[in-house]
């Protein structure tokens, strides 16, 4: 007799099983399953990826699904039922089910939805936890014998009753009344055993997996208690004596899986048709498009346009892809027209000429040279890749459109799988077993971030790792558990692009739930959609080009002028001398700082220059870098490995940059044609051994056809190897360099609104809205501070300045600004009280952030005054406010607006001043605390951070510490890097252990030092390596006329005056010195010859003498 498991749960029962598939299936395999069923509940995530792994190990998949039904019988109660497909309608009937039950607000899917999705299916009981099971538990057998029949009329002799045998108390009592029912009713009875583990030592592991489900840890009380019993993948052996005595429920394990046989369709195309006006065909209705599109953008046209469209279109409708591009320009068109930005194309879409047609891309092939083959390659029969870039921020709307335009039914977005990575493994177990943080933060350390990552590699790799294992059982099984969950799925989301749009509803292909803003989710992932053979395209949110938008709008209402992006000059000489100065920051993939130095080399005096260094700046063409620079410059020769290719290779001083190139190289020399040298340039990319052998031999008997000799052909061979994994699309690099050099054209003409947006785009981003405000006052712009008078939402345009944005200030909220800026169109606010009288929600937090970042100064009190009065504004204002909402009569009467005074008090310190301003804005703004200290610095030749250039030896320079960071070396010694910053910019400082050894106490962060050392270059920045390190103070320059008075307590003796008399000494200086003698109650002046210098240093050691409050300096 055989038996066959028709009940398993796989890991995409998210976090209620600990089975990977392939790992199940290698182990079923292994123990003579030939036919396998996944069961998991109200998901079909795993059925695709378990129907090819049993493929590949000959085993006979039934795709099954444990369904949730909603009780006929009890209000608002869903029961899990194990549905398996027979056949295919059996299969699209449970991606139905499914997606019914993931898209609708109940916990399970109706009866009268199941009895019409019941063709094709078989059920049977899931143990347990079913609606007849709990009955019988219950000792309620007329119910039981109600949900029986109620199913047995659904499904006819397709349902069964499961014997369930996992040495339960309560499996024990279900067991026989099961039976007993099967025989009343006649309904056959079938084996099962609930599998959620594969071996019976990972039920400790799938424990753990539900606390982390349930977010407890296993000491907690309330935990989910451990499910008792068995739930392995048990071997036939086992199960057959468990249920020796029901024969027949053994056997029908086997009748079952012979009745199921589904086959997932795969490699179809199920392209949707686009609805064509007037009855036409999509063939022709594209022509029409095209040619009306190419005439208006290519006024003159030539014959090389008009007979490269009909190729295009040719090989369009050979492949039968017009519905595809009409889709995509109806929805670029759909862009157009409602004033959304799009990218200028991307990837090797843009390489075609019915897509510049289109206005899907706006790079014209023809002018740039690009290859359509490269983006169509009609020897190679695949669905196009089109990928359109908007704004971030308007996305979703293009998604809805498409949506709206399709029918819901044909839309959804594509699901993606978050799995538990190594670092993410471990934690969540430690966590649920108890450990503390500092435990945590210890375990964390032992598994390095790295991409690729595994448990197993940081256990080989660290001894300390392997040691902390070692120490303990729990540590032991902590690891073991971690290992067995590492790789599982763990949670869903959304794909970042892609978008799925199918002729017929999607229900009918694959299983949907919900997703975001009304559309559907896909429930398998992208690879296996598009095995399937569904459509994917990829909607891409681009920060860049919602910084474009704001730019163009801001440039719209600052100056009337309304710029057309077509119409930006792509050799603007202005514009190359930005990317000559490597001022790119905003500018589209050309910010880095490797990027920048590139760029200041190169001296780009063309747009082909930005293309090709574009291409050229990744790992391994990057070290064609020079060849390109000196070529260009002059500097070396232009060499080309025959002279037939010079003009392949003439734009790129004889440096192959495209993958274009070696496409052109193959037609050139081998007489390939364009689809041939595709297939060529994909062969060579993937550097295996035969296939190189193969098209070596293609390719020279095609040279040798062409008159070159061997030998010849053999060395342009080589070079097309050589520089195969180099080679970069060059469709994609001329798209995005067209959109960078827009980008660079509106950052030298029109600074200002650049650099606003650009600020914009980062609120919320402390450290990018620093580093942009340092340069835009390094390019000479103002940056003004926030204000209630002036300031809005983003940062704005102000009178040739940038005002400082509202929404920049921490602990301010959209809600109150919004409030404010209506409040504030009526008319200005004239003081606290006014501001707070009107608008509405402000509470003290939200008014301190106002106070301490300046937003308020233009009231003409000090900071500190303003904050001290806070709280009789908020009086003010809630006696003031009328209590029913309605407006006070007298509200608007200024002379029933009597103000109360403002709380005068000491003026904030300057020091206070800008620590708030720092805490509030993450930078300073009105000033810098080293700022003080210049003009002694100046005097005593200490330089200004961004006077530093690499290469200068000894010099000094002064700052304040914003950040450090200590480490150990392999020696064991402490050293430290410190971010140092002044108010012209900032700096990294290494302080290697010999110098920290001396200098640690004044490497803390907030402390103002001068340093002594070697400017370097490192990875392009700018470093210090310190040798010295001195106290700012002794070069502040001191208030003049600053006393210093110091109290002397009662009852201390002689010696406390020697240590002040020896403080003082060591101090000389400027500062009088004024000493109250408490116990005498006499003051004394000393002499002239006693003066001191008030720094901190001197001010704190007198403090440790005499104590806190007896030391004033003022």
């Amino acid at each position: 007799m055989r038996f066959v498991h028709l009940q398993v749960q796989t890991a995409y029962s998210l976090l209620e099983s600990t089975i990977s598939i392939p790992e199940w299936a290698a182990y079923a395999k292994a123990l003579h399953y030939d036919t396998l069923a996944i069961t998991d509940r109200n998901v079909m995530y795993g059925a695709f990826p378990f129907y090819k792994a049993c493929r590949e190990n000959g085993i006979k998949p039934i795709i099954g699904m444990t369904a949730d039904i909603m009780s006929s019988f009890e209000p608002d109660t869903a029961y899990p039922v194990v549905l398996l497909a027979k056949n295919e309608t059996g299969y699209r009937h449970l991606m139905k089910i499914s997606s019914a039950i993931q898209t609708r607000p109940e916990p399970g899917i109706f009866i009268k939805w199941l009895r019409a999705y019941s063709d094709g299916l078989i059920a049977f009981t899931p143990g347990l936890e079913g609606e007849i099971e709990q009955a019988l538990l219950r000792g309620d057998e007329a119910r039981a014998e109600e949900v029986a029949v109620l199913y047995r009329d659904i499904f006819g002799p397709s349902f069964y009753l499961a014997l369930e045998n996992n040495g339960t108390v309560q499996a024990k009592k279900v067991l026989p009344d099961m039976h007993a029912l099967s025989e009343k009713l006649g309904i056959p009875e079938v084996a099962a055993a609930n599998v959620k583990y594969l071996k019976k030592e990972d039920a400790f592991s799938h424990e753990v997996l539900r606390a982390i489900k349930a977010g407890v840890k296993l000491t907690d009380e309330n935990r989910p208690r451990p499910e008792s019993g068995t739930h392995d993948f048990k071997p036939q052996e086992e199960m057959e004596q468990l249920f020796a005595d029901f024969p027949e429920a053994l056997a029908n394990t086997e009748k079952i899986a012979d009745a199921c046989s589904v086959e997932i369709k795969t490699g179809q195309r199920l392209l949707p048709a686009f609805p064509v006006p007037g009855g036409q065909t999509a063939d022709a209705f594209l022509e029409e498009v095209c040619r009306k599109g190419l005439a208006a953008r290519v006024p003159n046209l030539e014959e090389r346009y008009t007979d490269r469209l009909e190729y295009e279109l040719k090989i369009i409708q050979e492949m039968q892809f017009s519905d595809y591009f009409l889709i995509v320009w109806d929805f670029m068109k759909y862009a157009r027209e409602h004033g959304i930005l799009t990218g200028p194309g991307r990837g090797s879409a843009a390489g075609s000429l019915v897509a510049y047609a289109l206005y899907i891309t706006d790079v014209d092939p023809v002018q740039y040279g690009l290859l359509f083959e490269r983006f169509l390659n009609p020897e190679r029969i695949s669905m196009p890749d089109i990928d359109s870039d908007f704004p971030d921020h308007k996305r979703d709307e293009m998604i809805r459109y498409v949506a709206e335009k399709y029918g819901r039914q044909h839309v959804a977005q594509i699901i993606t799988f978050g799995t538990f990575a190594a670092k993410a493994a471990a934690r969540d177990v430690a966590r649920i077993f108890g450990l503390s943080a500092k435990e945590l933060e210890q375990l964390s350390r032992f598994i390095p971030s790295q991409p690729g990552m595994t448990l197993k590699k940081a256990y080989e790799a660290s001894s300390a790792f392997r040691e902390w294992i070692g120490q303990s059982d729990q540590h032991r099984k902590l690891f073991e558990t971690a290992l067995l969950l590492e790789g599982l799925p763990r949670h869903v989301s959304t794909h970042a692009a892609g978008v799925i749009i199918s002729g017929e509803p999607l229900t009918g292909i694959i299983p949907v739930q919900e997703g975001h803003d009304g559309i559907f989710l896909t429930q398998y992932p992208m690879n296996h959609l598009e095995e399937i053979g569904l459509l994917k395209m990829d909607f891409l949110g681009l920060r860049n080009l919602t910084i474009l938008e704001h730019i163009l709008t801001g440039i719209e209402k600052g100056t009337g002028r309304k710029i057309r992006l077509q119409d930006v000059p792509l050799d603007d000489p202005q514009t190359f001398r930005l990317f000559s100065s490597g001022n790119t920051t905003g500018i589209f993939q050309f910010e880095s700082d490797g990027m920048r130095k590139v760029l200041e080399r190169l001296k780009p005096t063309e747009f082909e220059d930005i293309v090709a260094v574009n291409a050229l700046y990744r790992p391994g063409p990057m070290e064609n870098i020079p060849a390109y620079i000196e070529r260009k410059h002059g500097l070396k020769p232009v060499e080309y490995p025959h002279p037939d290719l010079q003009p392949i290779l003439e734009k790129t001083y004889g440096v192959i940059v495209y993958q274009e190139q070696i496409m052109q190289i193959a037609s050139k020399m081998a007489g390939f044609s364009l689809g041939e040298a595709d297939l060529l340039r994909r062969a060579v990319s993937k550097k295996k051994r035969e296939i190189l052998d193969e098209q070596r031999l293609h390719f020279i008997n095609g040279a040798q056809k062409k008159g070159y000799e061997r030998k010849t052909a053999n060395t342009i061979y080589d070079f097309i190897v050589r520089f195969a994994n180099y080679g970069f699309n060059r469709s994609h690099a001329v798209a995005y360099s067209m959109l960078a050099c827009r980008l660079a054209y509106l950052k030298a003409h029109y600074p200002l609104y650049f650099m606003a947006s650009l600020l914009t785009s980062v609120i919320g981003n402390e450290d990018k809205i620093a580093q942009y405000i340092r340069e835009a006052q390094q390019m000479g712009i103002r940056v003004l501070p926030p204000s209630v008078q002036h300031s809005h939402y983003p940062f704005t345009v102000e009178n040739g300045a940038i005002r400082y944005s509202l929404a920049a200030i921490k602990g301010i909220g959209y809600a109150s600004i919004k409030e404010l800026l209506k409040e504030r169109k009526r008319r200005p606010f004239k003081s606290l009280f006014d501001l707070v009288l009107r608008v509405k929600g402000l509470n003290r937090k939200i008014l301190e952030a106002f106070a301490f970042s300046g937003a308020m100064d233009e009231f003409g009190k000090d900071r500190a005054v303003l904050l001290a009065s806070i709280d009789v504004a908020l009086e003010h204002a809630e006696i003031m406010k009328p209590d029913d909402g309605q407006a006070d009569l007298f509200f608007e009467d200024e002379a029933f607006s009597i103000e109360p005074n403002y709380v005068e008090t000491e003026p904030i310190s300057l020091m206070d001043k800008l620590a708030f301003e720092k805490q509030y804005l993450g930078l300073y703004l009105s000033g810098h605390p080293a700022g003080q200290y210049r003009p002694g610095w100046d005097e005593a030749g200490v330089l200004a951070v961004s006077k530093l250039q690499p290469g200068m030896r000894k010099i000094r320079f002064g700052a304040c510490i914003t950040d450090t960071r200590t480490i150990r070396t392999k020696q064991g010694s402490l050293m430290a890097f410190l971010r140092m910053s002044d108010e012209t910019d900032e700096i990294e400082c290494v302080v290697f252990p010999d110098v920290f050894k001396k200098y640690s106490p004044l490497c803390q962060k907030g402390l103002i030092v001068v340093v002594e050392g070697n400017v370097e270059n490192r990875n392009g920045k700018k470093q210090v390596i310190a040798r010295a390190l001195e106290d700012a103070s002794p070069f502040r320059s001191m208030p003049t006329g600053a006393t210093l008075y110091l109290k002397i307590p009662a009852g201390k003796d002689r010696m406390l005056l020697v240590q002040v008399k020896q403080v003082l000494d060591a101090f000389p200086g400027d500062s009088p010195v004024i000493l109250h003698y408490e116990a005498e109650r006499k003051t004394i002046r000393l002499p002239e010859k006693n003066r001191v210098r008030a720094e901190e240093a001197c001010l704190g050691k007198l403090t440790e003498l005499l104590g806190e409050g007896n030391v004033i300096l003022k």
